[in-house]
């Protein structure tokens, strides 16, 4: 009797522990009655359900999941091949959903694969390479996680990014490629140097003629001053002849002699000459 009743005690501690479900917080939970569910739960914590095989309990993960897309070659818009490795960041919003499409993580991952790699080509196919490779990729990258995302939200998943981890080129396409893009960088730099050397001649010829405007209105100012100066001097020379001729005659002299006469200068001139009357007086 003592047995029985520990049997049964032990039974009825069995089928109490069978109801109990503690649901961590990296975990949610959809809860089957005879294949049918009845009920999801998405908060961690105590909840109870009946035992198996009445009520079956599925679990799923509810972090942040990441998966790594295998390498494939997708055509650019301008007809290059290009190796694009990707991985994308999804995780599960709708466990029952996402039970009653996929049921599995194996089974999403490939939808995954289909859903990505089909809008990755599609905008990378609307791109030129140089944009695939540069700052553009960000901007392509958010298109595809939103077309991505549009897709698989029927599966009960959310797709969150979208990244290119690397872009190479098919090893028989590299060397043309490369020397395409060389030969292009070349001719960009021959077209900066270009316009650089139009530019600096058409500084140089500004330069020119900016100097030549102000040599000739230094001179024209230069020449006005002289004359000015001539002038002032014509009518002192007029206005000294006017008081005293002859002192004027003399102060002419002796400039007519500062202009013709140097310490190495021989001079022969008449008695009569004014010249003499000035050296001898």
């Amino acid at each position: 009797m003592k047995r029985l009743s520990i049997a049964i005690f032990s039974l009825v501690i069995l089928f109490v522990l069978s109801t109990i479900i503690v649901v961590d917080e990296t975990e949610q939970v959809v809860i089957l009655q005879f294949g049918k569910p009845v009920k999801t739960i998405k908060e961690p914590g105590l909840n109870f359900k009946l035992p198996a095989p009445i009520q079956v309990l599925n679990s799923f993960d509810k972090r942040l999941l990441e998966y790594d897309v295998p390498p494939e070659e997708i055509l650019s818009r301008d007809k290059k091949s290009l190796i694009v490795d990707n991985y994308v960041r999804w995780q599960i919003v709708d466990p029952l959903l996402f039970l009653q499409t996929v049921r599995a993580i194996p089974t999403a991952k490939t939808r995954l694969d289909d859903i990505v790699y089909s809008e990755l080509r599609q905008e990378l196919g609307n791109h030129d390479m140089h944009e695939i490779i540069t700052e553009a990729r960000e901007f392509i990258m958010e298109k595809v996680t939103l077309a991505s995302n549009e897709e698989t939200s029927k599966y009960g998943i959310q797709v969150i990014d979208v990244r290119i981890r690397r872009v190479d080129l098919p090893r028989e396409n590299e060397a043309s490629i490369y020397a395409r893009m060389e030969a292009e960088r070349k001719r960009q730099a021959n077209k900066f140097r270009s316009e650089g050397e139009e530019e600096a001649q058409k500084i140089r010829a500004a330069t020119d003629r900016d100097k030549t405007v102000l040599l000739a209105e230094a001179y024209k100012t230069s020449q006005q001053i002289r004359g000015e100066g001539e002038a002032e001097a014509l009518d002192i020379y007029a206005v000294s002849f006017s008081k005293d001729p002859e002192f004027y005659e003399f102060i002419r002299t002796l400039e007519t002699y500062e202009k013709v006469i140097d310490k190495k200068t021989t001079l022969v001139l008449p008695g009569d000459s004014k010249l003499f009357k000035a050296l001898t007086q």
